[in-house]
Protein backbone atom coordinates (compact mmCIF):
# COMPACT_ATOMS: atom_id res chain seq x y z
CA UNK A 1 0.00 0.00 0.00
CA UNK A 2 2.89 2.52 0.72
CA UNK A 3 4.30 2.00 -2.95
CA UNK A 4 0.46 2.64 -4.20
CA UNK A 5 0.09 5.39 -2.25
CA UNK A 6 3.48 6.45 -3.41
CA UNK A 7 2.75 6.70 -6.35
CA UNK A 8 -0.54 7.77 -6.32
CA UNK A 9 0.57 10.66 -4.87
CA UNK A 10 -1.80 10.22 -1.44
CA UNK A 11 0.58 11.14 1.46
CA UNK A 12 -1.77 9.55 3.65
CA UNK A 13 -3.61 5.91 4.15
CA UNK A 14 -6.25 5.60 6.83
CA UNK A 15 -5.86 3.15 9.30
CA UNK A 16 -8.60 -0.31 8.75
CA UNK A 17 -9.51 -2.66 11.18
CA UNK A 18 -11.08 -5.61 11.55
CA UNK A 19 -14.35 -5.20 11.44
CA UNK A 20 -14.24 -2.79 8.68
CA UNK A 21 -13.03 -5.98 6.67
CA UNK A 22 -15.63 -8.13 7.89
CA UNK A 23 -18.22 -5.68 6.69
CA UNK A 24 -16.55 -5.23 3.32
CA UNK A 25 -15.98 -9.22 3.22
CA UNK A 26 -19.83 -9.41 3.87
CA UNK A 27 -20.69 -7.03 1.33
CA UNK A 28 -18.10 -8.78 -1.46
CA UNK A 29 -19.57 -11.89 -0.46
CA UNK A 30 -16.26 -13.60 0.52
CA UNK A 31 -14.03 -14.17 3.87
CA UNK A 32 -12.67 -11.67 5.22
CA UNK A 33 -9.76 -13.97 6.54
CA UNK A 34 -8.89 -14.08 2.19
CA UNK A 35 -8.97 -10.08 2.40
CA UNK A 36 -6.50 -9.85 5.92
CA UNK A 37 -4.04 -12.73 4.96
CA UNK A 38 -1.33 -12.09 2.48
CA UNK A 39 0.03 -14.60 0.16
CA UNK A 40 3.62 -14.40 -1.66
CA UNK A 41 2.42 -16.24 -5.07
CA UNK A 42 5.04 -17.32 -7.32
CA UNK A 43 3.65 -18.88 -10.64
CA UNK A 44 5.93 -21.33 -11.07
CA UNK A 45 3.96 -23.20 -14.08
CA UNK A 46 3.50 -20.33 -15.98
CA UNK A 47 7.11 -19.07 -15.86
CA UNK A 48 8.45 -22.59 -16.30
CA UNK A 49 6.01 -22.88 -19.77
CA UNK A 50 8.12 -19.63 -20.50
CA UNK A 51 5.47 -16.75 -20.10
CA UNK A 52 6.82 -13.64 -18.94
CA UNK A 53 5.17 -10.66 -17.19
CA UNK A 54 5.06 -7.35 -18.70
CA UNK A 55 5.48 -5.61 -15.17
CA UNK A 56 7.25 -8.46 -13.37
CA UNK A 57 7.67 -5.85 -10.25
CA UNK A 58 5.09 -4.13 -8.13
CA UNK A 59 6.30 -1.21 -8.23
CA UNK A 60 6.00 -1.14 -11.71
CA UNK A 61 2.55 -2.94 -12.52
CA UNK A 62 1.66 -0.26 -9.35
CA UNK A 63 2.63 2.99 -11.72
CA UNK A 64 0.85 1.75 -14.58
CA UNK A 65 -1.96 0.84 -12.57
CA UNK A 66 -2.39 4.73 -11.49
CA UNK A 67 -1.45 5.85 -15.04
CA UNK A 68 -3.71 3.61 -16.79
CA UNK A 69 -6.59 4.44 -14.02
CA UNK A 70 -5.91 8.34 -14.11
CA UNK A 71 -6.47 8.01 -17.86
CA UNK A 72 -9.42 6.31 -18.41
CA UNK A 73 -10.87 7.56 -14.99
CA UNK A 74 -11.83 3.68 -13.52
Amino acid sequence: MAVLRRIWGASIGLPSTKWMFGLAAFFMQTESELILKSRRVIPARLLQAGFTFKYPHWPEAAEELCSHSRATGH
